[in-house]
């Protein structure tokens, strides 16, 4: 809550701090995902179509009460709060859509991989090749980092005969994770390649 507190009070956007929230919510997200899955025994078909609804609803308030969804506008607090909501339940979707695909539809990890990787490409190429609308393409693609992302640290960390999986563990898993994390930090801290100033937008520049 106080990197979130942070990142509101920012002026302009600072990777460090950035990156913490976007981490923290993940990790968060992540977390309501697998709570319904181990604990309440929400079915991931269940939670996928529930995540999906509530992204979708909170994309249809964003533009109902913005009239856009493009991350270059969110000067206004309630903007941002659309933001990191729309992050929030885009993370709990992605987790649950990666199980899915991994465990529930027996896909595996590796697949799973292949799967939501094509489809981040298939999306690229429709941007720039086809002009799909730069806002749409975006999202799409921010949506499917989590599933891809999921697919990998598990393929990376578990060793199942059945889904498949390097064995790495959960704790090494998260070592490689972070300093991966870190080195990005790092590098767009010192070369700023992600930052418009003049806008002065709490917000990385994206698509």
């Amino acid at each position: 809550m106080a990197l979130l507190v942070a990142q509101f009070r920012l002026r302009r956007y600072v990777p460090a701090v950035y990156w913490a929230v976007v981490v923290v919510i993940s990790v968060f997200g992540t977390l309501i995902t697998d709570n319904m899955t181990d604990h309440y025994n929400v079915p991931l078909t269940t939670s996928t179509i529930v995540f999906a609804i509530v992204l979708a609803a909170v994309f249809a308030a964003w533009y109902a009460s913005e009239r856009t969804l493009s991350i270059h506008t969110i000067f206004t607090t309630r903007r941002e709060a659309f933001y990191w909501l729309a992050i929030l339940f885009t993370f709990a979707l992605g987790t649950a859509a990666g199980d899915l695909s991994a465990e529930k539809l027996d896909l595996g990890y590796a697949v799973s991989i292949l799967i939501f990787g094509g489809l981040i490409a298939a999306v690229t190429v429709a941007h720039y090749a086809f002009r799909l609308n730069a806002v749409l393409s975006f999202w799409l693609a921010y949506l499917l980092t989590r599933p891809l992302g999921a697919s990998i640290g598990d393929e990376m960390s578990q060793n199942s005969h059945k889904y498949g999986g390097l064995g790495l563990g959960t704790t090494e898993t998260s070592y490689i994770f972070l300093g991966c994390i870190l080195a990005l930090v790092t590098f767009l801290s010192f070369t700023r390649r992600d930052a418009t100033e003049e806008r002065r937008s709490p917000l990385p520049e994206a698509a």
